[in-house]
């Protein structure tokens, strides 16, 4: 895959505060993408995300997550390597299956791409959030913004609505920032079965999850006003 570099990505500026990703723009301490959705997540979600956690254990479930986030990282370093064609061997037991996963994703998405301008690539969007995505890239003739994602099993479409609201989140960064009209989001998605899923939105989809983001932002800086206030409160109280 042909990489074209008409377009300068920032190093990774990430930073923990208060336990919570941020990205050092050299200007203002931005909240991460993640961060604002995990803040604003329904409560819904995280009642169900709690009822599993009790349902198999604590420790079971932290074995289960830690595991999933190891897939993900060694798939996405396979992934990384293979475009920039820098080669990456990892004969760990989670490496071959990552190697697995990655060979799916190679033949079933990556495929369709034609050229790439960044890998991880760091976007922020001044005064409001900032963000990594893994590939922007030319998805069957549309510039897109590409994520890969593994799961434990498959998944159906309106179970990863947050990820269509990430997608959403770089393009409008990576339109401010390099002047594009990105309006394509590719989500590429592998098990640890290896069964290969690829969810896309793009069009008028692509501006309903522009506006559900724009909301989630706006949320998250209302909850951030009221916690600083009652801080205040309880400062002066004192």
């Amino acid at each position: 895959m042909k990489h074209n570099n008409c377009y300068i990505y920032p190093k990774s500026m990430r930073e923990t505060i208060d336990g919570k990703r941020h990205y050092n723009t050299g200007k203002e301490k931005l909240p991460s993408v993640t961060t604002i959705l995990s803040a604003t997540q329904e409560q819904s979600k995280t009642d169900s995300l709690q009822a599993w956690r009790d349902r198999v254990g604590d420790e079971n479930a932290t074995r289960i997550v830690d595991s999933a986030a190891a897939r993900g990282t060694a798939m996405h370093k396979i992934l990384e390597k293979y475009i920039d064609e820098s080669g990456y061997l990892d004969l760990t037991n989670v490496g071959k299956e990552a190697h697995n996963m990655a060979i799916r994703v190679i033949e079933q998405g990556l495929c369709n791409l034609t050229e790439y301008y960044g890998l991880e690539c760091t976007l922020y969007y001044p005064g409001l959030y900032a963000g990594a995505t893994d590939l922007v890239a030319m998805h069957k003739g549309d510039m897109a913004i590409v994520d890969f994602k593994q799961t434990n099993k498959p998944k159906k479409k309106e179970w990863v609505t947050d990820y269509f609201l990430q997608l959403s989140a770089y393009a409008m960064a990576h339109n401010y920032m390099h002047k594009t009209s990105i309006q394509k989001g590719v989500i590429m998605m592998c098990s640890k079965d290896n069964f290969y899923q690829e969810f896309i939105i793009e069009g008028e989809e692509f501006k309903k999850y522009q506006h559900k983001w724009l909301g989630r932002v706006s949320q998250y800086y209302e909850q951030r006003t009221k916690l600083e206030r009652k801080n205040e409160e309880v400062v002066q109280s004192n």
